[in-house]
């Protein structure tokens, strides 16, 4: 059967534009060159004078050496940004926006926190006033100090460690435990031990029972208090003669835990954490307990410390705010 005679002229005209477009097509194409132009790095080896095709004096070779030399430069001047992807590592998007710690209080600690100038630091006697007169909680808050020391505590000649006696006592009741022969017994009691015992007291520790919070030795006793040192050690309750708890005279060591001896170290931070009484005690008595504490403090600074000894103190209650006192006549 003939195709229609419409059919063959639309044949013929599509055969026509497909002519067409090959000869523009090859009237556009660029004309290849028989021999490749050289690329960068062959020009630079060409032009480069005193170098080899290989080995430590090649192109290839030097250019390493650069690189190598660039990466130690930023490697010691710290930059540890990572070439090309500065830009990319930035975050997008508006910056988050942080409120002051003072802001994020609540409006009573707010309202508090107004009674002091930013900025300004205050003698010890105004900062234990302003202490007790900051004070949001309910409850008959604790007075506390914070003393940044310039020690090292990693070195055993600059681990500050000792004990202090309050004049006016920390406001606490103490509950005292004497672990002593039994003819120490008596005096223990009457000097005002809570908890009295030998082979007893031993077995309240077998069964757990730690209700006390100091407890007293006699030094010929210490080899049986050994094997709980896992359990009294973490808990500060460990006796030791540094803090006046490891003692022949167990009457004068009563004595002097239930009078207000407390013991201060400084910490993994570099930081003594103190508190010297409560908020009723008023700014009178927190002042003697300070002066007291801070002539304990400066008469055990190591002997092998070179610069300042104390350098930032901040006075506050249990959860008021921190107040900043003046080290110069501390």
């Amino acid at each position: 059967m003939a195709e229609p005679k419409n059919n063959k002229e639309e044949l013929a005209a599509a055969q026509e534009v497909k002519e067409a477009e090959a000869v523009v097509a090859e009237v556009n194409e660029p004309a290849v060159e028989d021999v490749a132009a050289p690329n960068d790095a062959e020009l630079d080896e060409s032009k480069t004078e005193g170098t080899t095709k290989a080995g430590k004096r090649s192109v290839k070779a030097i250019k390493e050496a650069e690189a190598k030399a660039e990466k130690e430069a930023r490697k010691e001047a710290g930059d540890t940004t990572a070439q090309g992807e500065a830009a990319s590592s930035e975050r997008k998007g508006a910056k988050p926006i942080t409120r002051p710690k003072v802001e994020r209080r609540g409006k009573k600690y707010r309202k508090l926190n107004e009674q002091l100038e930013a900025g300004k630091v205050y003698s010890l006697n105004e900062a234990l006033e302003l202490a007790v007169k900051t004070n949001p909680a309910k409850f008959d808050a604790s007075v506390e100090l914070h003393i940044v020391l310039g020690v090292d505590p990693r070195q055993a000649d600059q681990n500050v460690r000792s004990t202090v006696s309050l004049p006016h006592g920390t406001g606490k009741t103490v509950r005292v435990a004497v672990f002593a022969p039994e003819g120490d017994h008596k005096a223990a009691k009457d000097a005002g031990a809570d908890i009295v015992g030998e082979d007893d007291f031993l077995q309240r520790l077998d069964k757990g029972q730690i209700d006390f919070d100091i407890l007293i030795s006699t030094p010929q006793m210490m080899p049986k208090l050994g094997k709980y040192a896992r359990v009294l050690g973490p808990r500060g309750l460990m006796p030791n003669p540094k803090s006046g708890t490891v003692a022949a005279n167990v009457s004068k060591a009563v004595k002097e835990a239930k009078a207000g001896r407390v013991e201060y170290r400084v910490d993994k931070q570099s930081i003594v954490h103190l508190a010297i009484g409560k908020v009723s005690f008023g700014g009178d008595k927190l002042h003697d307990n300070a002066r007291v504490f801070f002539d304990s403090l400066n008469s055990v600074k190591p002997s092998s410390l070179k610069g300042g000894y104390i350098k930032t103190v901040s006075a506050a209650t249990t959860m008021g705010p921190g107040i900043k006192v003046d080290t110069a006549g501390l």
